[in-house]
Parts: C-alpha cells; sequence; structure tokens
C-alpha cells in the first residue's frame, strides 16, 4: 500500500511541475494558450500573474518530492499530509473561483493520494 500511495503522491508533484512548466514558460505560447484556453492579449496581460502561481505550484511539488524523500516516516507522513491539503484546498478553490476541471485534474488525484497515504501510514 505505501508503495502505490508513494506513486501518488509523485503522480500529484510531477502535475505541479508541470503547472509550474505551463504557468511560468509556456502561458504566452501555444501550449499554454490552448491548455488555459487564453487569448494571446489575455495571456499577455497575465502572464506575470500566472508566473507566480507557477511558482506556487512548484512549491506544492517541492514540499511532496521532500515528503517522499525524508528518511523519518512518522515526518515523511505529516509532510506528505499538510502538502496534499494544501493541494485539494488550492483545487477546490480553483475549482470554485476559475473551472471545474480543476477539481479533477488537481484536487481529485491529491484526494486519492490522501487517503492512500493515511491508509498505509495508519
Amino acid at each position: 500500500m505505501n508503495a502505490i500511495a508513494n506513486i501518488l503522491v509523485a503522480l500529484v508533484a510531477a502535475l505541479h511541475v508541470y503547472f509550474l512548466a505551463l504557468e511560468m514558460f509556456f502561458w504566452t505560447r501555444p501550449l499554454g494558450l490552448k491548455t488555459f484556453r487564453n487569448t494571446p492579449e489575455k495571456a499577455a496581460d497575465s502572464a506575470v500573474l500566472a508566473a507566480n502561481q507557477g511558482l506556487y505550484n512548484g512549491f506544492l511539488a517541492a514540499g511532496l518530492i521532500w515528503g517522499l524523500v525524508q528518511a523519518n516516516l512518522a515526518f515523511a507522513f505529516q509532510i506528505k499530509v499538510f502538502f496534499l491539503v494544501c493541494v485539494i484546498v488550492a483545487g477546490l478553490y480553483g475549482a470554485a473561483t476559475v473551472s471545474h476541471r480543476i477539481l479533477l485534474v488537481q484536487a481529485a488525484p491529491a484526494a486519492l493520494a490522501l487517503i492512500l497515504v493515511w491508509l498505509a501510514y495508519t
């Protein structure tokens, strides 16, 4: 169970590295425009905000990776739970304020990972 939980945590971390890249480096490029359904004008106007948002996604990924490499299992559990809850809250907020797709893309994988982490450690 622990291996599956860690694979899901790693997947959530990888998603957030991908979000970082999209928001920081590809926001105004065709991939970013298509992904976020933006016009070039809207993307240009919001590029600084998107880059800031991407940086925060990078911090979430870094926290999840920290939880995966932490040798102290009890502390690793706490780190993973904290950062997965942060991802879920961010996903819920994004779903409520931006797009319901965020619920499926961000919050749902984190919620599944949280459940498996909880089951693996308890």
